[in-house]
């Protein structure tokens, strides 16, 4: 395609209600000012790049990933990235990542549990400190959903072996193949950028037996936008441009805090699993095409680097 369309001077046109977004069933986008404004200052530098990935690829075609951790505007952000481009003639598809774990998520939840306290157990056992006392205290603190919580190790002082071990071993869960079908996404991108017309893509609901394929139609798309938390991840093969919408960990957990009604914060699990998600997309960041803190301010990596630092 004639890329000159990207490289002239944009204004942002209004965004409607309803635009289209990510392809996981039931999957609802509340756009705000905010996401308007953020996708506003990716979007000049994003075309720009883009209009360079479609000239080196033969079948003139781009693939864009939104990542970041929980509470960022992923799907938002995306899918108003993905209505820039139409609106400059250029085809996208946004495409969910959370279609694409290996369960569904009710199952893949306790899988993440199972992972953490099999994990704890071995590493009890390993130390040489477990007995049947500690199974006892142990199911009384799974039955509460405490054995996350560090405020035990005064009650408990070998929890702390539990805990450490456990997070470990999430550690070789979360974001892996293990856990997360990364073969299937990177076939995906591999077949769209070969100049694919149609693919049969994979739809994920929350329940048991909410497992479907469907055809898609992409002959007139030029640019795959991908949101996921894990679209920078090196074990994702293909995309172009990998844009990050940083959050430090202690505006996600404002953010979390602030979008419960009841005020209350995470169970202890729930914030462990945050700070590793953490963890992972910090390691990956370098990584990223392009940059936005949740200020709405585009960095670089070295910016990124010292605003992680202080936080």
């Amino acid at each position: 395609m004639n890329t000159s369309v990207l490289r002239r001077l944009w204004t942002a046109p209004q965004i409607p209600a309803g635009i289209a977004h990510g392809d996981m069933p039931g999957d609802v986008i509340c756009i705000g000012e905010e996401h308007i404004r953020k996708a506003e200052t990716l979007f000049p530098p994003l075309k720009a790049m883009a209009a360079d990935q479609i000239e080196k690829n033969p079948n003139g075609r781009a693939v864009v990933s939104v990542c970041g951790g929980s509470g960022v505007g992923k799907s938002e952000i995306a899918s108003i990235l993905a209505y820039y481009f139409g609106e400059m003639g250029v085809g996208a598809y946004t495409l969910s990542g959370d279609n694409y774990p290996r369960r569904i998520p009710m199952d893949n939840d306790a899988e993440r549990l199972r992972v953490f306290r099999t994990g704890g157990l071995r590493g009890l056992v390993a130390s040489g400190v477990y007995d049947l006392r500690m199974a006892d205290a142990l199911r009384a603190l799974w039955a509460r959903e405490a054995d996350a919580d560090m405020g035990v190790f005064a009650e408990y002082p070998w929890m702390e072996i539990y805990r450490k071990a456990g997070y470990g071993a999430l550690m070789g869960y979360l974001g892996t193949k293990a856990e997360i079908d990364f073969d299937e996404v990177s076939a995906i991108i591999a077949q769209f950028k070969r100049g694919a017309q149609s693919l049969m893509l994979k739809r994920m609901g929350r329940e048991r037996g909410a497992l479907w394929y469907e055809p898609v139609d992409l002959s007139g798309v030029q640019v795959l936008v991908i949101e996921w938390t894990h679209g920078n991840s090196d074990l994702l093969e293909g995309v172009d441009i990998p844009v990050l919408l940083n959050s430090t960990p202690q505006e996600t957990l404002a953010h979390r805090m602030a979008r419960n009604r009841d005020g209350r914060i995470d169970s202890a699990f729930t914030t462990m699993v945050l700070e590793i998600e953490q963890r992972k997309l910090d390691s990956q960041a370098w990584r990223a095409g392009l940059i936005l803190s949740k200020a709405g301010e585009l960095m670089d990596y070295a910016a990124y680097r010292r605003a992680m630092a202080d936080a």
